[in-house]
């Protein structure tokens, strides 16, 4: 069976040393030294000054809210994972779709400025599939409107833009630490700001507003995480830079064997590299879509439809907008197998299923 994704794991033995150390300190959670390790690897990893590691991306996202005291609209993509909206609703404020780049899937930067109103207090983007959105446009855009500006930058671990990392840019970006990701902790996020003071601020709220011995200085949540995910996180740090090799190899490779595809790839920024954290692609049909999918699962290969269906039309809590890009791409793109076990023979199954289902007389131009 070839699974859309495989968490990569560190061999056992390396883990289990870090897990050693937790058995010997008792020490499991509340900011222990794993975790504070594993904070201080990622800022000199990733080449940043502040960075707080949390429970997941989600709680990072509602904690960006929250510190930046934001009421009213938010001005969204459509074309994210649900956290990226519910985060939205869950803090009291309201989100404001905006329709997509049909190139780079990310949020067309052409059309924030006419769903922006006197109830507008920031803009939440997603880096979608990792790929950088046009930021220098949207800073422009949120200095001249007074904005605040959040990236979503969950699959964007390791992305830098304009020579530096991804995660700097915005009041705060923030990123998964999920299984899927091509760099987990098992379970975990992380929320990076380049304001000090604004750090300290989201520092308290992540654990409970604590401030010192039966002290609260802010409203706060359990956004920690515990030193079992450290460990995982730290055994795996090591490994970055082999896994996205790996998946650049077989992301060559799938471009390679699918350069007669009927559709298209998204358009990676051009003042980016990828990480290769996934591999899209955007099929001509809904119906060819369909037909790929299931000529793959009976070959007991499974692929997804991230993400489908546009959350301006999915959610119960929200009254439903049709935005023609989002609309059709949610319904013709499907990720296919990408992740570090994965081998270059099984990619050429997988492309060769593709085009024979796409080159039946049926389906071809």
């Amino acid at each position: 069976m070839i699974q859309v994704t495989r968490p990569f794991l560190p061999p056992a033995d390396e883990y289990k040393s870090y897990i050693d150390e937790i058995w010997k300190r008792q020490w499991l959670t509340n900011m222990g030294p794993l975790s504070s390790e594993l904070e201080m690897q990622l800022k000199e990893f990733l080449g940043i000054d502040h960075l707080l590691f949390t429970t997941n991306g989600t709680i990072a996202l509602q904690i960006a809210i929250k510190a930046l005291e934001l009421k009213g609209e938010i001005i969204t993509t459509p074309f994210s994972f649900v956290a990226t909206t519910s985060s939205i609703v869950w803090e009291g404020c309201q989100p404001v779709f905006v329709d997509i780049d049909k190139e780079s899937l990310n949020i067309d930067v052409n059309k924030i400025e006419e769903a922006i109103t006197a109830n507008t207090c920031a803009i939440l983007a997603t880096h979608v599939y990792g790929n950088p959105c046009e930021i220098d446009k949207i800073d422009k855009i949120a200095k001249k409107y007074s904005l605040k500006v959040i990236y979503d930058a969950a699959h964007a671990f390791s992305v830098e833009y304009n020579g530096k990392s991804i995660l700097t840019y915005g009041d705060i970006s923030i990123c998964s630490l999920h299984a899927t990701k091509l760099y987990h902790s098992t379970e975990g996020g992380l929320i990076v700001t380049t304001d000090p003071l604004l750090l300290k601020k989201i520092s308290l709220m992540r654990n409970f507003g604590i401030s010192g011995f039966n002290e609260f200085g802010e409203l706060g949540i359990n956004g920690k995480n515990s030193e079992f995910h450290a460990a995982m996180g730290l055994a795996n740090l090591k490994y970055v830079s082999a896994i996205i090799e790996k998946r650049k190899s077989l992301t060559d490779r799938y471009i390679l064997n699918l350069k007669n595809l009927n559709g298209y790839m998204p358009l990676w920024n051009e003042y980016s590299a990828p990480n290769y954290a996934y591999f899209p692609i955007i099929l001509d049909s809904e119906e060819l879509l369909l037909h790929i999918m299931s000529e793959l699962e009976k070959n007991q290969i499974f692929t997804r439809r991230y993400f489908y269906p546009s959350l301006a039309t999915a959610l119960p809590y929200l009254e439903n907008k049709s935005l023609p890009n989002a609309d059709t791409i949610s319904k013709r793109v499907l990720c296919l197998p990408l992740y570090y076990d994965l081998s270059l023979e099984e990619v050429n199954l997988i492309t060769r299923i593709i085009l024979r289902v796409q080159n039946n007389n049926k389906w071809s131009s």
